[in-house]
């Protein structure tokens, strides 16, 4: 009797252990149904725009002696080289949405853009930031003058908080 008591519980306790394994299947599952529902959340978001008032503007003309400068104190520049991994060449002025240390995950977010429409491109950099050296960079969109840029950064501003213009020489 003991014997057939000890057979059943190790049967039971085999059992058990062999049906509590975690299958691929399910994070896959898991993964998949957040992504769907980030791609709902991101078409659900809409753009509100506030009405300007206008008002009368008086212009001066300036001095002819006068040089213009670019200001690019709302931008930031990368020290050392640069690579676009995938994507179009980078032109003058970039809006930067991501900063991430494996490809894996600058390849998803461009994907995430271009699925938007945005002309996104995945950059190599080889700055060290916080110790860790090689970030890849996603860029949105970009463009040859600064006005465009800035326009298209403060577009994805509502979606990317901390999107910022790359300057590129």
């Amino acid at each position: 009797m003991k014997k057939n008591l000890v057979w059943a519980l190790g049967l039971c306790a085999a059992i058990a252990l062999t049906g509590c394994k975690s299958r691929e299947s399910a994070y896959r599952q898991a993964y998949e149904q957040a992504m769907a529902q980030d791609k709902t959340q991101q078409s659900e978001q809409q753009v509100v725009t506030n009405p300007v008032e206008e008002r009368p503007v008086t212009v001066t003309p300036p001095p002819a002696t006068t040089t213009v400068t670019e200001d690019h104190s709302d931008v930031r520049e990368i020290k050392g080289d640069m690579t676009v991994i995938s994507g179009n060449p980078l032109k003058t002025y970039s809006v930067v949405v991501g900063s991430f240390l494996t490809q894996a995950n600058a390849e998803g977010q461009k994907a995430r853009l271009q699925g938007s429409g945005y002309d996104a491109r995945v950059v190599k950099t080889n700055e060290t930031i916080n110790g860790q050296t090689g970030w890849f960079r996603v860029i949105a969109s970009s463009f040859d003058d600064k006005a465009s840029a800035a326009q298209s950064r403060d577009a994805l501003k509502g979606s990317y908080p901390g999107a910022w213009l790359l300057y590129r020489k």
